[in-house]
Formats: C-alpha cells, structure tokens, sequence
C-alpha cells in the first residue's frame, strides 16, 4: 500500500470534522448552515481518502476549490450572522485550502510510495 503524504491525511480529518461538527454542537443540527457542512464534509473527505489512495492532482485542486467555497459560503449563503458555523467553515475552508493549494503549488515533500510528485 502507498504511505500518503500527511496532507492528505489532514485534508482527510478536516472533512471528518465538518460532517460531525454540527451533531456536537457546532450550530444547530439542521439548516442551511449544517447541510453545508455535512454536504461539503464528505466531498473533502472523499476527495482526500481518494488522493490518498491514488494521487491524482484534480483531487487536490478538488479540495482547493471547496476551501475556498467553506469561506465563502457563510456570506453566499445567508448564515453569516450564526458565529460558531461561520467561524468553523471558514477557519477549516482555510486549512483546507491552504494545503491543497501548498501540495497543487508543489511545495509539498512526497513521501515513500509516491515518487516524484506523486501526481500523474
């Protein structure tokens, strides 16, 4: 099995976070707010334990995509105004998108197992 860079790993955790954020009390449970989390939390995840099971670069630019939407989406969406959802959303759209911008900018190191780039 290939060892995945670490930044897929914690791509991968963030996603985990946005879809369990709201059932521990992150906002509320439901709304517009929380189905944005759940729906984009588990496009990071996927597109994360995709790149770590096969490296490709659409995956990583994928998830740049979607960090730059979790920071918008509080204002485009109308829930600007609920903090703890806003403040989540953007902090992990951030982090998000500034590891997947690090790895599609080529300043990420490879580990074992991905040769090169690791992107094909």
């Amino acid at each position: 099995m290939k060892e995945a860079r670490w930044q897929d790993w914690s791509i991968a955790l963030l996603g985990v976070w946005l879809v369990i954020s709201p059932l521990i009390g992150i906002g509320s449970t439901a709304g517009v707010a929380a189905t944005n989390s759940y729906l984009v939390g588990i496009a990071v995840a996927f597109f994360a334990f995709a790149a770590i099971s096969r490296p490709q670069m659409w995956k990583e630019f994928t998830n740049l995509v979607l960090g730059f939407w979790l920071i918008v989406a509080p204002f485009t969406l109308g829930f600007a105004n609920l903090l703890a959802p806003t403040v989540n959303q953007v902090v992990v759209g951030i982090l998000v998108g500034g590891i997947a911008l690090m790895v599609t900018m080529g300043k990420s190191t490879p580990t074992i197992g991905h040769g090169g780039h690791g992107h094909a």
